[in-house]
């Protein structure tokens, strides 16, 4: 069973579609296999045509050199890129075991001059043990939202490099649509399960080790009283 950039789930009881996410897209759906996008939104694109527009407005209206009208427009084109969302695509591999982290930057393939730009990271899917919703502080935009994978090891990676201004409801859907793809409610309630097991056996162990303990008292009282007068 496939789907490609259009799914619904269900939340609070209703069909929540998510053709229109601003967070993720669903590339690719199967059993085994979740693929993720996203790609830089219309609040980059319109912020680099911005900037991009003041260099060449500059450069046209300035009686400066040919050298400084390049450099404006070089320079806010720098300033542009660097304020411009990543590329970014998230796989979850069931059947090899692994989450693929890939992330491209258009800054940094112009600032190596195409040496550089793309980062990947590997993630065990194995250690996988809870995705949550992560708040933080997106300065001048207000309040933002990313995904946050919480590793078996301590470790906590973000699903995107960047949060998204959507909303909240849109990285909540995701989030739900992981857990439910990864079983991730399964296993930690077989966790819990195999921890308050553990638990009844250490109190089991340490109620033997007191009986053990009260024989053994028991006993040399037992020696002591049966012991003739000298």
């Amino acid at each position: 069973m496939n789907y490609t950039g259009t799914l619904c789930v269900e939340h609070f009881d209703s069909p929540l579609r998510l053709d229109k996410m601003v967070y993720m897209v669903v590339e690719k759906h199967t059993s085994d296999l979740l693929h993720l996008k996203r790609s830089p939104g219309i609040r980059s694109w319109s912020l680099l045509v911005g900037i991009v527009s003041v260099g060449l407005a500059a450069a046209y209206y300035s009686s400066d050199s040919v050298l400084w009208k390049l450099f404006y427009v070089t320079g806010c084109m720098f300033v542009a890129l660097q304020n411009m969302e990543e590329w970014e695509e998230a796989t979850f591999d069931k059947q090899n075991g692994v989450i693929e982290l890939k992330t491209f930057s258009l800054y940094a393939v112009m600032l190596t001059l195409w040496k550089k730009g793309q980062e990947k990271v590997l993630l065990d899917l194995r250690h996988l043990r809870d995705i949550s919703v992560h708040e933080e502080k997106v300065r001048y935009l207000g309040t933002g939202y990313v995904l946050v994978l919480r590793m078996a090891t301590g470790f906590s990676h973000p699903l995107t490099q960047s949060a998204t201004l959507s909303g909240r409801s849109d990285v909540e859907a995701l989030s739900a649509l992981l857990k439910r793809f990864l079983e991730l409610e399964a296993l930690q309630q077989n966790l819990t399960r195999e921890d308050e097991d553990e638990d009844c056996e250490e109190d089991d162990d340490d109620f033997e080790q007191l009986g053990m303990e009260g024989d053994d008292e028991s006993s040399d009282s037992s020696d002591r009283h049966e012991q003739p007068p000298q």
